[in-house]
């Protein structure tokens, strides 16, 4: 493997000395709409979109400098400001794995943003969603731009914190209040394994820097329990933004949020985070096979699998969608754990999904437009009749994501799962079986939506939604379609990343191979998906109420019993844990101080009696002392 971290370059000019303006931007439109309140209602939402779209001019600009640049001066620093004085500095790392993110945030979040004018025009809080929107994208760039685990923690946490606000934004609603909680929550059980694994390195390397951790690992490889460890610790962090097991729980609630939100954080920002970590971390999870970059791909495998089957018992199309995601990001997590051979895969995959997946929740936001906001897909049928471009929209977006050949997600996800099989056979495999799943549950979400019979309420009147909204959708089909087999096919994209990630010898050089046993078994699977989804819901009646079903059913339902396994595991001992403290500060610590008290006080009630106020009682008590006294001495003296 070759390493990227001597060819690191510090840079003051030119675009990339301004890139900080990536972050600025969508900053300081946050600031402006929160500082100015219901004074900007009226162009808010016009200024938000604007100071997202500047920050996409700027990360393009970057990015066109950048590769201007010959490929060993692809890892620019920019230092900007002493953040802890003698030992944290505040900058920006711009190289191909920054700048790719940054591309993606920004242009699919300004996608998101414009379809947001017309997705939220009737909403009295425009301008706070917008803020928010804002908020999101600058933290998201300030995480994946920053040359350092300090200013990637605290984007890490920005984007917590608007990933908070965004799902509980409409607080009326008692759901998205505790969906909010929820994910804030969880994020930070994963906050804390991303932050202790930041103080080990800082005790082993002594810098939190990329490019010196890259330098100390290049001249002595890393090894040894602390190297574990970080691994781990950094994988825990992954896996609370990335909702991948364990620590998924909080992914399928957060789409109590508005339909936007859903996009920005399932498709270009949020759950991406995790795979970015593991990448960029990548020294702490090499060679692929040792502990952790093995925990990485099992823990990858295991979410694909998870993910698609909890998809595949969804009738609210948003959350049968977010099924999705967790199934997707698994792949992305599969194909970073197996080191640089996965890298350009996984990363590939993660591009293109950020365009089939957006374009198709905010397909699935146009739906519940014309539908009064109804999420249920039984109650939906035949809508492509009355909604030719949503319908054509999403699904471009589905032949992508099933990996339809051609599409998108065949070049990647496909790429992942050959990669596999030859590398970690077991989890290979799993993954084919994953890719046949996903085959069935996103052709019952296409049939139920869009084919057969009307099953809608009378007082729903579907209808295409306005331009500002479907644009956005065929802006991100076109990248569904075209985007992966440019990245993938002509190995642009493990060329470009190679400067930042490195690049595996030229012997173990991936090549994607479309008629590859795992490739030939992954196209069947799928087609046997899509027909038995065909059966059983585009060509047979689909029922108002969802069957029963059996033991396998109800566990998809109910999110493999997640909630039910958190709650047994930590949220009741949590409760008898604190019940028993309350218990033991009002019996134990409060009773010892209260009967201190009581003691003292009884006593003094009772020595009080004494002090009768009459002189010759006091008189009798000296005398009756003074007796005692002489006494003893008289006492002592004859002993």
């Amino acid at each position: 493997m070759e390493s990227p971290a001597e060819i690191v370059q510090h840079t003051a000019g030119g675009m990339i000395g301004a890139s900080w303006l990536m972050i600025a931007f969508p900053l300081l439109g946050a600031a402006i709409l929160l500082i100015l309140g219901r004074m900007t209602n009226r162009w808010g939402h016009l200024l938000g979109v604007a100071m997202s779209l500047a920050s996409f001019v700027v990360a393009v600009l970057t990015f066109l400098e950048l590769i201007g640049l010959p490929a060993d001066q692809r890892r620019q620093a920019v230092r900007l400001y002493e953040f802890i004085p003698g030992m944290v500095d505040m900058g920006l790392l711009i190289d191909p794995l920054s700048i790719s993110f940054a591309l993606l945030i920004t242009g699919v979040g300004s996608l998101i943003h414009i379809y947001s004018i017309g997705y939220m025009a009737h909403d009295p809080e425009r301008r706070r969603f917008f803020s928010y929107l804002n908020l999101f994208v600058a933290a998201m760039l300030l995480l994946v731009l920053a040359h350092n685990y300090v200013g990637l923690f605290i984007g890490w946490e920005g984007v917590g914190l608007a990933s908070y606000l965004l799902i509980g934004f409409w607080q009326f609603k008692p759901s998205a209040a505790v969906a909010a909680k929820k994910a804030f929550i969880v994020n930070r059980v994963g906050d804390f394994g991303l932050l202790v694994g930041m103080f080990i390195i800082l005790a082993t390397f002594h810098t939190l820097t990329f490019s010196d951790l890259g330098a100390q690992i290049a001249k002595s490889p890393p090894s040894g329990g602390a190297i574990t460890a970080i691994g781990l610790l950094l994988l825990l962090g992954a896996c609370g933004k990335s909702a991948q097991l364990p620590l998924q729980s909080w992914l399928l609630d957060a789409m109590e949020g508005p339909t936007p939100v859903s996009a920005l954080i399932h498709a270009a920002t949020m759950v991406t985070a995790g795979v970015y970590l593991v990448v960029r971390s990548g020294a702490f999870f090499f060679p692929p096979d040792s502990a952790q970059a093995l925990a990485v791909s099992i823990v990858g495998a295991a979410t694909l699998l998870a993910g698609a089957i909890i998809g595949c018992a969804k009738d609210d199309i948003k959350k049968g969608l977010a099924g999705s995601t967790m199934s997707q990001i698994g792949y992305m997590m599969l194909g970073a754990g197996l080191g640089p051979v996965g890298y350009a895969f996984a990363i590939g995959h993660l591009i293109t999904h950020g365009f089939f997946k957006a374009d198709m929740f905010l397909g699935a936001g146009s739906v519940m437009h014309a539908m009064n906001d109804e999420v249920d897909m039984r109650k939906y049928g035949g809508l492509r009749k009355f909604m030719p471009l949503t319908f054509v929209t999403f699904f471009v977006g589905y032949l992508a994501i099933i990996g339809f050949p051609l599409l998108s997600g065949y070049f990647t996800k496909d790429g992942i799962i050959e990669t596999a099989v030859h590398h970690q056979p077991i989890l290979g495999w799993l993954a084919v079986l994953g890719a046949g799943i996903t085959g069935f549950y996103m052709s019952r979400m296409v049939f139920m939506t869009f084919f057969g019979e009307k099953r809608w309420e009378k007082d729903a009147h579907p209808h295409e939604s306005p331009a500002v909204m479907t644009w956005p959708l065929i802006l991100l089909s076109i990248g569904a379609v075209f985007l992966g087999g440019y990245l993938i096919l002509s190995n642009r994209l493990m060329d470009f990343l190679a400067p930042a990630v490195g690049a595996p010898p030229l012997s173990e050089r991936p090549e994607f191979d479309p008629f590859s046993t795992a490739g030939l078994a992954t196209l069947a699977l799928v087609a046997v998906g899509a027909g038995f989804a065909w059966v059983r819901y585009g060509r047979a009646e689909v029922p108002a109420v969802a069957p029963r079903g059996s033991f396998l059913t109800t566990f998809a339902r109910r999110d493999l019993f997640g909630d039910a396994l958190n709650e047994s595991l930590f949220m009741r001992p949590g409760q008898w844990l604190t019940r028993f403290a309350v218990y033991f500060d009002n019996r134990g610590v409060d009773g010892l101080v209260n009967g201190l008290a009581a003691g003292i006080g009884g006593t003094s009630g009772r020595l009080r009696r004494i002090q009768t106020g009459f002189a010759r009682t006091y008189a009798l008590s000296i005398l009756f002392g003074a007796a005692l006294l002489a006494g003893a001495l008289l006492l002592v003296g004859n002993i």
